[in-house]
């Protein structure tokens, strides 16, 4: 018994260190490198649309016959010139601010309606369950482009303000299913109970308790929401649905296609709006991916070095078993 009593004591398994205090949904974004990636691409289309001086000389890109039409690109025009005498790039760097516009305000206005709804749908229940899930289920099965695109036809002067309604009614349905369902699986939580036995207002029980608890999903569905304004306003512009005289991505599409861009050696006028499109949709949807992963840990990738380090932690230190003789000798 020697041997096995003079084996050194085990050293203190190191802890597993934990999350630091605070900003919890926060720090999960920034770690996330989908989000980091995405959050810095859109902080650069932020820049160039609130500050397009910072990006390009020209104060007035729309304004016709200023430079030689259809000129190629170069050290004076990037981009090159329309058919109409205009510098592409400045037309790319101004255009970015009304798309940034309609992601925020639709895409906000359509959250804050999917929130009420779902949430109070779901805490309600009985007959107002009911019939608030049939009208988001009949908004949420009609095909949504042709939807917006009739709304948009029938609704009198294309103007910014007819396009943004247009989307909100049609753009809250997806995010109110998807918070009616996470607001169910909350309905019956034991702090939701102490609330009401303590005779909590049903709005105080919603608004301090119930919707904190869902933050990062309702971040995510503002992220799905904002995507989905920008890809369909940018498909309404480029129908001649939107204001034709407007400083949009979508509005470029639009002239380039009826000026024959393409064919007539200024494909930049083309390109230019649509990579700004795909860009600003990709930094959208690369940061509602992380905030799914956010609020959803089984989506979150495993990462192989990180599981190596809680394996070895976790596995027992206890030394290899001894031999007979080895446990004999010390007797």
């Amino acid at each position: 018994m020697t041997t096995l009593l003079s084996q050194p004591a085990e050293a203190p398994a190191a802890p597993i260190r934990g999350k630091k205090r605070g900003g919890g949904v926060w720090r999960s974004f920034l770690s996330n490198r989908k989000a980091n990636f995405g959050f810095v691409l859109f902080f650069v289309l932020l820049v160039m649309a609130l500050f397009p001086s910072l990006f390009t000389d020209v104060d007035d890109p729309t304004a016709p016959a200023r430079f030689m039409p259809r000129l190629p690109p170069s050290g004076d025009h990037w981009l090159g010139t329309t058919s109409l005498g205009q510098d592409v790039w400045a037309l790319f760097v101004y255009g970015a601010r009304e798309p940034l516009i309609i992601a925020v305000v639709a895409g906000g206005l359509a959250t804050i309606i999917s929130v009420f709804v779902g949430v109070s749908a779901a805490y309600l229940g009985g007959v107002a369950d009911d019939v608030i899930s049939f009208i988001t289920n009949v908004v949420l099965v009609i095909p949504t482009f042709p939807l917006v695109i009739v709304l948009s036809a029938y609704s009198g002067k294309p103007t910014l303000t007819v396009m943004v309604s247009v989307l909100v009614v049609t753009g809250w349905s997806y995010g109110a299913n998807q918070l009616r369902a996470q607001a169910l699986s909350l309905r019956n939580r034991d702090f939701l109970e102490s609330a009401r036995v303590r005779g909590e207002r049903r709005s105080y029980i919603i608004v301090f308790e119930m919707l904190p608890t869902m933050i990062s999903l309702i971040i995510a569905n503002f992220l799905g929401a904002a995507l989905f304004s920008v890809l369909n306003a940018a498909g309404l512009q480029f129908l001649g649905l939107g204001d034709p005289n407007s400083d949009s991505w979508g509005t470029m599409l639009y002239w380039a296609d009826s000026q024959s861009a393409l064919e007539n050696g200024a494909e930049w006028w083309a390109i230019a709006p649509a990579l700004g499109i795909a860009a600003l949709g990709v930094a959208f949807a690369l940061m509602n991916y992380a905030f799914d992963e956010i609020s959803n840990p089984a989506l979150r990738p495993v990462r192989r070095q990180r599981g190596k380090q809680l394996a070895a932690r976790l596995r027992p230190s206890v030394p290899a078993q001894a031999g007979p003789a080895d446990a004999l000798g010390g007797e």
